[in-house]
């Protein structure tokens, strides 16, 4: 006889949040602003993309380094907060840092998020990016600061 073992999730309850719930949870933000949108949670990862337009190019017509961040420490947070029991803890960005392979002109780029480490006090995260042909735009590494939530 085989057994299956059940796929492993890393998500709070083994709850997978939903790609509408968290777009709508940006609409008034940079997310929105940038046209960050959620499209994709697996059982331990969650893909985002934002155009590249004139919301996110540098004066020379290319991707701003600044705006991929933005998309990575979008997607690492909103990944880290839902791995957590938000009614106790939150997660925060406490560091980001960002490699920039190539540049991108036009199109979408994409972010998938992983955990790297899941600890009690902070999360680290990789989040790769790429550009409508599969290439390596970013490769970006982020820690969230795991926070109680005071009551009072």
């Amino acid at each position: 006889m085989v057994t299956v073992d059940k796929p492993t999730t890393i998500w709070w309850n083994d709850i997978r949040p939903d790609a509408d719930t968290l777009n709508r949870l940006g609409t008034h933000s940079m997310q929105a602003a940038l046209g960050i949108e959620v499209t994709e949670i697996g059982e331990d990862f969650l893909v985002g993309r934002m155009p590249v337009d004139a919301r996110t190019h540098q004066p020379r017509g290319r991707l701003h380094g600044g705006a991929s961040v933005a998309l990575a420490e979008t997607l690492g947070t909103l990944a880290a907060v839902h791995t957590l029991d938000q009614s106790n803890f939150m997660a925060v960005g406490m560091e980001i840092n960002a490699n920039h392979v190539r540049p991108a002109r036009d199109g979408w780029v994409t972010g998938t998020a992983r955990p790297e480490s899941r600890g009690r006090t902070t999360q680290i995260w990789s989040i790769r990016i790429t550009d409508d042909n599969n290439k390596l735009i970013c490769i970006s590494r982020f820690t969230a600061a795991i926070i109680t939530i005071e009551r009072n």
